[in-house]
Parts: structure tokens; C-alpha cells; sequence
């Protein structure tokens, strides 16, 4: 169940309610990229081209993160060379 309150989209989970604030934006896509949109919506993985494109949208933002902290555990398996009394090699964990 889901209704608008004060701009903001309201859904009931569970019995728990979770509020989110939306903007609306316009997306230019080449035609190629809208046809595939709709392809995946006409396959039923998605509601519509907006749940499509926020869910890929979700994915790179993950892989961002898991990038981020790659580079973390890279830089702090670094330190740990260099200081061994106080942090343990990335090499060492099994």
C-alpha cells in the first residue's frame, strides 16, 4: 500500500511504515537504451522504466562503495607493512 503525504511517498511494510522523499528528474536515454528498458519491463523483471532505472542506478552506487572499500583495504594492507606491530597484513588473513 503506498499514498502521498506532504511530497513524500509513504509505503506499509510488515505493518512498519518507511517515508522517502522523491524528486522527479528527466533522463535522456538513446533509443537503444529505452527499447532495453522496456524489454525487461515487458519481461516482468521490472513494474516500469523508472524501477529499472533506479535499480541500475542502486547497482552502481553499490559498486562504488565495494570499490571504495577495495581501495580502503589496499591502502590499509599497505600500513600494516609498514607498521606489522599494530595492524595485520590483508596477506595474513586466510
Amino acid at each position: 500500500m503506498s499514498r502521498q503525504q506532504d511530497g513524500r511517498a509513504y509505503t506499509s511494510v510488515n505493518g512498519y511504515v518507511y517515508a522517502m522523499t522523491t524528486v522527479q528528474v528527466q533522463v535522456r536515454v538513446p533509443k537503444r537504451v529505452a527499447r532495453e528498458l522496456d524489454r525487461w519491463v515487458s519481461e516482468g523483471r521490472f513494474a516500469n522504466r523508472s524501477e529499472a532505472i533506479k535499480t541500475v542506478l542502486a547497482l552502481y552506487e553499490e559498486r562504488e562503495k565495494t570499490r571504495e572499500f577495495y581501495r580502503m583495504l589496499l591502502k590499509r594492507g599497505e600500513e600494516a607493512k609498514k607498521k606489522p606491530g599494530s595492524l595485520i597484513p590483508l596477506a595474513e588473513i586466510p
